[in-house]
């Protein structure tokens, strides 16, 4: 099982993208098998030494976002770049000829233009808005509603997570495999546009956040760290950390009761307050006072305690952690974890890297964790292979400055 091939092995998509979204998408599907060709103007893209940087100077963002693909480097703003890149992109094969993209889809990466050199061409395509317009993550998040809701107040908090960036990758793969089968069953290909600031919006309406606007005539107010609609907060440890507890069924709100010794007395809270406390409703009504019985249960022991406590007791918790935290004390964040191994980054040394978080059942899967390539390592490799080029023809290239190899890359 272990030496079967990748789950989309075969598949080759050209991506041209800068940041997040896109390369998150290219980057799933490689590590699930695909060939994913990363083309970069020569010296690299926008984002290519964005932080948090390694003492080298090496991007630790773009090294972390492009594991498992082929980097090519091209003169992009030279009609004989652009030449290669189109070539590229409408290579020939059943399994080709499909490219994922963040960045303007005009002049020579228009949609029209190259379905000229590639009828059943592939094209996904991430816009900002589903207008054109421009927008990023940071934008769409703060009209989202999310950042008023977050927080002990009305003041806006902006989360650290990109989360619609990584919507967005995820979407972008199921467009590009979805529009794949498609091109198989009728020979077609197409493009497929997904807009940042409708991954946020469809993610807010599924959520029942705008049938609570419409239908409820009411908006959800923030509520610190008080999960919405069930009991859930933070509680403070006796040694200064935190822990997140929560019960969304019965079966975990009794299982705190019996883990903390304090079934009684929370049992007492659901006559006292009217609420029935074997409802997600009547707990969330009664978090203040179930809150009160707790605390003093939390801030009578160390988060060591609490973990012993809660071993084996079916209680639905876990503990606040900094990134620092999570790598050094969380098991699941190292090599016990199947997700990771242990790689070696040049430029940046060996670092726990991730494979896709999809496990397969089957003979087929995921790659293995991989790293990412030095940017136009693959420069030769790929036009040999998918153009047919000579090597006299690519040192032509290399020497009219038309392609680079990662000797090439920025100092």
């Amino acid at each position: 099982m272990a030496d079967s091939p990748p789950i989309l092995s075969g598949l080759r998509v050209v991506e041209v993208s800068a940041f997040i979204a896109a390369p998150l998408g290219g980057m799933t599907l490689a590590q699930l098998g695909a060939e994913v060709i990363r083309i970069d103007p020569i010296g690299g893209n926008i984002d290519y030494r964005r932080w948090p940087l390694a003492p080298s100077g090496a991007s630790l963002y773009w090294s972390s976002l492009n594991k498992a693909k082929r980097s090519v480097q091209i003169a992009l703003n030279r009609p004989e770049g652009r030449e290669i890149a189109q070539a590229l992109i409408a290579s020939p094969g059943e399994d080709a000829g499909i490219l994922l993209t963040n960045l303007p889809a005009s002049g020579w990466m228009d949609y029209e233009t190259l379905r000229a050199r590639r009828q059943d061409l592939i094209m996904l395509r991430l816009t900002g808005n589903h207008d054109g317009t421009g927008a990023v993550d940071y934008t769409v998040n703060c009209a989202s509603g999310f950042p008023i809701a977050t927080g002990p107040d009305t003041t806006p908090v902006n989360h650290v997570l990109p989360a619609w960036d990584i919507a967005a990758g995820l979407y972008l793969c199921t467009g590009l495999l979805a529009a794949e089968r498609a091109r198989r069953r009728d020979g077609k290909g197409q493009e497929i546009t997904l807009a940042l600031s409708d991954v946020m919006l469809a993610s807010v309406a599924n959520l029942g956040l705008v049938a609570e606007v419409q239908v409820n005539g009411t908006v959800r107010p923030p509520m610190g760290n008080d999960l919405y609609g069930a009991f859930g907060r933070d509680f403070e440890t006796s040694d200064g950390r935190r822990a997140f507890l929560c019960a969304i069924s019965n079966r975990q709100w009794r299982a705190i009761g019996k883990a903390t010794c304090l079934a009684e007395k929370l049992a007492m809270i659901g006559p006292m307050m009217d609420v029935d406390l074997d409802d997600e409703g009547g707990r969330f009504r009664a978090r203040h006072a179930i809150a009160a019985v707790l605390e003093p249960w939390f801030a009578a022991r160390s988060l060591a305690e609490v973990t012993a406590a809660f071993a084996g007791s079916g209680v639905l918790w876990g503990p606040y952690q900094d990134f620092g935290q999570l790598v050094r004390e969380d098991p699941r964040c190292s090599a016990a974890n199947p997700l990771f191994a242990e790689v070696t980054q040049p430029e940046i040394g060996t670092v726990l890297t991730p494979a896709a978080p999809l496990r397969f059942g089957g003979a087929q899967g995921r790659r293995p964790p991989a790293p990412s390539p030095q940017l136009g390592e693959h420069t030769d490799a790929v036009l040999a292979e998918v153009l047919g080029l000579s090597a006299a023809a690519i040192g032509r290239l290399h020497d009219e400055g038309v392609v680079a190899g990662p000797e090439s890359g920025p100092a």
